[in-house]
């Protein structure tokens, strides 16, 4: 299993945009800098928050803004703005059970509802934290 660490970069990029973006040009080489990751990376973890509705990208001059209040941003929506398909990849089933083994023939149906109710949990606990929360942490440092 492995988790991807495009919701911790995408985390750290809304909050440099919080803390910078209406004093400065906010960019993917800026935050490029910041992260450690390629520029690339950066812009396509924005492009993603921007299409959720997260981020203002202007265009021509470059910028980011945060579209939406801290409290309208959880981790989940960001999770899954950056990686729709990351609770699955963080808890799934493997791929090629043999069919003609009494264990491997069932596998997926007795792992179903533990699964569930572990994404379900994983999920409810995203979206009980938000931006707010994790900035307000930000500042206390």
């Amino acid at each position: 299993m492995h988790i991807s660490t495009k919701c911790s970069i995408a985390i750290h990029c809304l909050i440099f945009i919080n803390e910078y973006g209406e004093s400065r040009r906010v960019t993917s080489e800026l935050l490029s800098l910041s992260t450690g990751c390629n520029p690339v990376t950066i812009r396509n973890i924005m492009s993603a928050l921007k299409k959720d509705g997260i981020l203002s990208v202007r265009f021509g001059t470059g910028g980011t803004t945060l579209h939406c209040p801290l409290e309208e941003i959880s981790l989940y929506r960001i999770c899954m703005a950056v990686e729709p398909d990351a609770l699955d990849k963080l808890i799934g089933t493997h791929a090629a059970p043999s069919p003609l083994c009494p264990v491997g023939k069932n596998i997926r149906t007795v792992l179903k509802a533990p699964y569930d109710k572990i994404r379900d949990d994983l999920k409810s606990s995203l979206q009980s934290v938000t931006m707010k929360e994790i900035v307000d942490g930000y500042h206390k440092i």
